[in-house]
């Protein structure tokens, strides 16, 4: 969780804790005080040249507040695809690879190809390197449905099953 994340969260939080009149001043509060600042960073993103935004887009508290404010010189499609290329060479170690579907209303849609595509122990795995890489590059991103993730199997306990593999070698 980034800290953009957490400040949000709390002045979610804070919110809550108001009632009545005085959350409906709190809440005008905190969206003249986004709307100020949101306009002092757009300002800022008109004013640097592009290589030294492309430079500040990279830290990730800078990146938050550009998505927030929808300044981040990238789009999501691109962030998403710069991501997603970044996690392809783990996914090829397992002979498979994800494919961009499509983003709406703020949920990605993937599809998972290869040996991915229907093995328990690995989809779940591959998902999680999907979901870490895709929130980090785009945190507007509310879900990431992948397609072709098959529930792992789990034993007693709710532990999940080791997968039986093949010996590879003959026993005499």
């Amino acid at each position: 969780m980034t800290d953009v994340d957490r400040v949000g969260e709390r002045i979610e939080q804070l919110l809550g804790e108001f009632s009545g009149a005085d959350a409906e001043l709190a809440e005008d509060l905190v969206h003249t005080l986004l709307e100020f600042y949101g306009a002092g960073l757009a300002r800022i993103v008109e004013l640097v040249d592009r290589p030294l935004l492309d430079r500040l887009a990279e830290d990730d508290h800078v990146r938050g507040l550009l998505v927030l404010h929808d300044l981040h010189p990238r789009s999501t499609h691109e962030r998403v695809t710069e991501a997603l290329d970044k996690v392809r060479p783990y996914l090829g170690s397992h002979a498979g690879d994800v494919e961009f579907v499509e983003i709406a209303d703020g949920v990605l849609r993937l599809r998972l190809q290869g040996t991915c595509d229907g093995c328990p122990s690995s989809t779940v795995t591959a998902k999680y390197a999907i979901e870490r890489v895709v929130r980090e590059a785009a945190p507007e991103i509310s879900e990431v449905v992948v397609e072709g993730v098959v529930p792992e199997e789990t034993g007693p306990g709710g532990r999940p099953l080791l997968p039986l593999v093949p010996c590879p070698v003959e026993v005499s």
